[in-house]
């Protein structure tokens, strides 16, 4: 069986971001996203953190991977991440261990994925090169850049500023994850060069973590890339959408919905669920209908109609919040308005949206079409600043 390790660099000196190794990214330490990968991708026999830092080293063994305690005159400014990697496998060799591939990852690589881990492993294996490594495309053409020189531009290749984006050939950068090597391969040209294979990630699992605005930004890249994770209300969305309603509903009628966020003052609506009480307007066909949020907090003015429909409880119609929902999303019905109270109900709507009188039964058709093209404009005057 071909023997690997991995070795994730990681001292506690870092200068822009402090303690960043270790700094929590997402609800885990930086660190943490890097071994688990390691772990999980099953390629290693071993994966190693090296670190001079005893708050790293507690951090790393609770995630599962070793340490091994590096030197202080590999733990400065100036030493590089090739001098430590060698010093581990060096290390592992005098007590008897050999390694066929290495594997470096960087500490601060929270968009690393198994996925391109093994494909760097199984090209390497299967080439006569000398190592793999992860890389992007540059997202504007190099072939364009300047540089400044007392406050004005001055091309590095004047000549390709006519040139069209699709004429100049692509450019890569590293894109900072992981570095395969192959133990025994010697090689006289650059890493970046003739024996070594890039592995070509997409740009948006790439962003260096150098600064504080680069962590910030790594953070917000991670969580909409992981939105089932952190927003409840996505996964629910997904359940929803693969349902297959049953409900017949009829105008008048009052359901509970999970209708999610941005509805009144509230942020989500009731329980995991974000269940919110929904008047049934008007229904527009087999899956989709024109619904009131209804609300439990009686409130005056041209925006709310309040009404009766359960014993002792009055509830508020949130005519500034109409809008169309669909019936997939229906959880069970609530209970009906008396027919009294709709039309009354109906008659402020049509005056609402600029009409003095509702319309009669012969002119109904025309004059709902109207309201209905108002709504779905949102072109509801603007005066209640309260409303979200």
């Amino acid at each position: 069986m071909v023997k690997s390790i991995a070795i994730i660099p990681a001292r506690g000196g870092s200068k822009h971001i402090p303690k960043k190794n270790i700094k929590p990214f997402c609800g885990k330490p930086l660190i943490a996203y890097s071994i688990e990968v390691a772990l999980k991708s099953k390629l290693f026999e071993k994966v190693v953190v090296s670190t001079d830092s005893e708050e790293i080293a507690k951090v790393v063994k609770a995630y599962g991977a070793y340490v091994q305690f590096r030197p202080k005159e590999l733990a400065d400014d100036y030493t590089g991440t090739g001098e430590v990697v060698e010093y581990v496998v060096k290390s592992l060799e005098k007590d008897g261990k050999f390694y066929e591939y290495v594997c470096t990852i960087y500490a601060t690589a929270p968009f690393l994925q198994v996925e391109y881990l093994r494909k760097g492993y199984e090209v390497l294996k299967n080439s006569d090169a000398c190592a793999s490594f992860s890389a992007t495309t540059f997202a504007y053409p190099i072939q364009r850049a300047f540089k400044l020189k007392d406050g004005r531009c001055e091309m590095f290749v004047e000549k390709n500023f006519h040139k069209r984006s699709q004429d100049l050939e692509d450019a890569y950068h590293d894109a900072g994850q992981f570095y395969w090597e192959k133990r025994g391969c010697k090689s006289e040209d650059v890493f970046f060069g003739k024996d070594s294979i890039p592995i070509v990630l997409p740009r948006h699992l790439v962003q260096d973590i150098d600064t504080l605005e680069d962590f910030v930004r790594a953070e917000l890249m991670y969580r909409t890339l992981n939105q089932n994770i952190y927003d409840k209300w996505n996964l629910l969305k997904q359940k929803l959408n693969q349902r297959k309603h049953n409900f017949y509903i009829k105008q008048g009628e009052i359901y509970f919905l999970s209708v999610g966020q941005n509805i009144g003052y509230e942020i989500y609506g009731k329980d995991d669920m974000f269940l919110r009480p929904v008047l049934v307007f008007k229904k527009l066909n087999r899956y989709t209908f024109i619904g009131i949020p209804l609300t439990t907090k009686r409130k005056e003015g041209d925006y709310y109609f309040s009404f009766q429909y359960k014993k002792d409880k009055i509830s508020t119609a949130q005519i500034a919040q109409m809008r169309m929902f669909d019936i997939k999303r229906i959880e069970y019905r609530s209970g009906k308005i008396t027919t009294q109270e709709f039309e009354k109900l109906k008659m402020k709507v049509a005056k609402l949206f600029g009409f003095e009188d509702y319309p009669s039964k012969t002119e109904g058709k025309l004059h709902s079409t109207k309201v209905e093209q108002r709504i779905n404009d949102k072109s509801l005057p603007n005066k209640n600043k309260d409303v979200k």
